[in-house]
């Protein structure tokens, strides 16, 4: 996030509630006295660290949307798809379309239970954060994420008659 003039900051600062402009209060003043040494480099555990606290949401999001869709294209084919008359690939898409919808409405459940397990971000730099190493880093975590979680989310499929 950028915060190029003294609007924006004040934009973002009144769309805090008390205790988030506390908290990021206390953040700004800590920062302030400590001295963060760095020569620009990110260490092997903050890459560790990064990968993970990107992977995990994804991992979520991506079990979420592969079942949601999976689910819903099956009902939409087996009992909608005649009645309609549309393909099975159709039924796919409309299965999409509402597992892209409940994507949306989930999105803040799902970072609510990331932030459960306690996961930190690691305190980087913001030239550290922007180097490409971080951004091939986050990427990498997203993406590893997402696979995972679409695969784990194919489990529906092992319910489904196959055969008809």
């Amino acid at each position: 996030m950028r915060i190029e003039n003294d609007s924006k900051a004040r934009k973002i600062a009144a769309n805090l509630r008390p205790e988030e402009r506390r908290r990021l209060l206390d953040a700004l003043d800590e920062l302030s006295h400590e001295k963060i040494i760095s020569n620009g480099r990110i260490t092997k555990e903050q890459l560790k660290q990064l990968f993970i606290i990107n992977a995990v949401p994804f991992i979520g999001f991506g079990f979420l949307d592969n079942v949601i869709m999976i689910v819903a294209g099956e009902y939409i084919d087996q009992s909608l798809g005649a009645w309609l008359a549309i393909s099975t690939m159709a039924a796919a898409a409309l299965g999409n379309l509402i597992s892209d919808l409940a994507g949306m409405g989930l999105a803040h459940y799902v970072e609510f239970l990331v932030s459960k397990f306690g996961l930190k971000h690691p305190v980087l730099t913001s030239q550290q954060l922007e180097s490409s190493t971080a951004r091939s880093t986050i990427n990498l975590g997203r993406a590893f994420g997402l696979v995972v979680g679409c695969l784990v989310g194919m489990f529906p499929l092992l319910f489904f008659d196959s055969s008809k």
